[in-house]
């Protein structure tokens, strides 16, 4: 495996001169991933995640995942469009189209003129914060990414059925692609493979 340096960055690559994207380990069942997770996190690995066919109650916590941003984004996206929705209604029904409604004065809030105004706001603020968050979930997963290179494996494919994996990408400050190996068959790996690019 030969190693180059460029711009401070360690590129691993393969005796077929590929890149390497990371080292794949599989599991025999979900408790041996769990502590497998747990030991990776503690070794301090960055960049990798676990693949398994279906949930595993209390994997965020085995593999150190933090809080996510996204609700703080959903929060003002919602508030930006309720506010744009308020200022949109209260500017044509008192600025540019002044038209009397149930009788109240124009832009007077004291009685009760803001009560026309709800449904709008309300739709605009859900609205905004419906499209933020999928638009959000979208950019902080790196999606949309039409091929991967953990497709090109084919014992990988079975993580939708009933394998359960671990990779750890070559990105992380941490990988060495010996120590890393090491570390996963410390932790219960059935099996390691690297994964080209």
């Amino acid at each position: 495996m030969a190693v180059s340096v460029a711009a401070q960055k360690t590129v691993y690559m393969t005796e077929n001169n590929e890149q390497v994207h990371g080292i794949l380990a599989e599991f025999a069942s979900p408790a041996d991933l769990y502590h497998a997770a747990e030991k990776v996190r503690d070794a301090g690995y960055d960049k990798w995640d676990t693949y398994t066919p279906f949930p595993i109650h209390g994997m965020e916590e085995a593999m150190g995942i933090k809080r996510t941003i996204l609700p703080v984004f959903v929060f003002f996206g919602g508030m930006t469009g309720a506010g744009l929705g308020f200022l949109m209604q209260w500017w044509i029904s008192t600025q540019e189209y002044q038209m009397m409604v149930q009788g109240k004065p124009f832009g007077d809030f004291a009685s009760g003129g803001w009560q026309n105004f709800v449904p709008i706001t309300f739709e605009l603020g859900i609205l905004l914060s419906a499209f933020t968050a999928i638009i959000g979930m979208f950019a902080l997963n790196g999606l949309p990414r039409h091929n991967h290179p953990l497709m090109k494996k084919e014992r990988f494919l079975a993580s939708s059925d009933d394998k359960f994996f671990i990779c750890i990408e070559a990105g992380d400050a941490k990988f060495n692609p010996e120590k890393t190996r090491d570390l996963l068959e410390r932790a219960g790996a059935t099996s390691i493979e690297l994964v080209e690019e």
